[in-house]
């Protein structure tokens, strides 16, 4: 008689925890979904028994309603695909902007103790100034096309991937750098082949943010002044008391910040594959 083949455990074990995950995908997908319609639904109703006045803070059908009604006839400043593509015009162009530069500044810095003593009193300074202030003196200097919404998003974008890499530079294991220095690693390669890729899971957690901030960067340049963009269509709908299409613009810009998000997620995935899976590991 044949004997049974015996199980393996690690089959078993990997099987159990893609099943885990599953189940941890929906229950959390669930739950977000039961979030939504408890917000929603409690907006939805205490406007509706004038609890909360709609005049100021909308109502959930009608904002869905002006969507609906810019999706199909369009908005006052043109078709609502318009306004997006501009404001993602300046947003792009200023996240790639303020990236590029954050991660040329913090790699050059953190990899340069002399450097870092010179210029950082300066760096820190000019992130303190206010946002808004800047956004000022771009609109003032740039004019106000999308020169001074790019501008914009990427002094926002470009404090925040300068910092995080900088300290991943910083955080790189000094015995494996020591190591590529003895067997003959030019500065070069070390940077190419040791430093960044290191520091990358800190650059990649830094665009995680930094996509949001350019997107505010953008709004808040056309707010300064512009003849089309989301940003314009939501101080349009201001002037007019539109609190439906301040409101709708606002779920505009997060459905844009939402895919945005996901797509930062899988060139995460893609980059840093080879970072170990965290049992833990919570994505927000």
């Amino acid at each position: 008689m044949a004997a049974a083949p015996a199980e393996v455990p690690g089959i078993d074990l990997g099987a159990r925890r893609v099943r885990d995950a599953r189940r941890r995908r929906l229950s959390v997908m669930g739950l977000r979904v039961l979030v939504a319609i408890l917000w929603l639904g409690s907006w939805e109703l205490t406007t509706r028994l004038g609890w909360v006045d709609k005049f100021f803070f909308a109502q959930p059908s009608e904002i869905v309603l002006k969507l609906w009604t810019w999706i199909t006839q369009g908005t006052e400043l043109g078709p609502l695909w318009d306004q997006v593509f501009v404001t993602m015009q300046e947003t792009v162009g200023g996240f790639v902007a303020g990236a590029l530069l954050g991660v040329v500044f913090g790699v050059a810095l953190g990899r340069s103790a002399l450097l870092a003593d010179v210029l950082g009193p300066y760096i820190k300074g000019m992130n303190a100034i206010p946002r808004v202030v800047v956004g000022a003196l771009f609109a003032i200097s740039l004019g106000l096309d999308i020169k001074s919404k790019i501008a914009t998003a990427a002094i926002l974008v470009f404090f925040v991937v300068f910092f995080n890499a900088f300290q991943g530079v910083r955080e790189v294991d000094r015995n494996l750098v020591a190591n590529a220095r003895i067997l003959g690693a030019s500065n070069r390669r070390l940077t190419t082949e040791i430093i960044i890729p290191s520091a990358l899971s800190w650059i990649i957690a830094s665009l995680h943010t930094s996509f949001g901030l350019a997107l505010v960067g953008a709004v808040v340049g056309e707010l300064f002044g512009a003849t089309a963009g989301v940003g314009e269509l939501i101080y349009a709908a201001k002037n007019n008391f539109d609190a439906d299409g301040v409101f709708a613009g606002m779920a505009l810009l997060a459905a844009i910040a939402l895919v945005a998000e996901a797509l930062i997620t899988a060139l995460e995935d893609r980059l840093i594959r080879w970072r170990p899976q965290v049992v833990t590991e919570t994505r927000i």
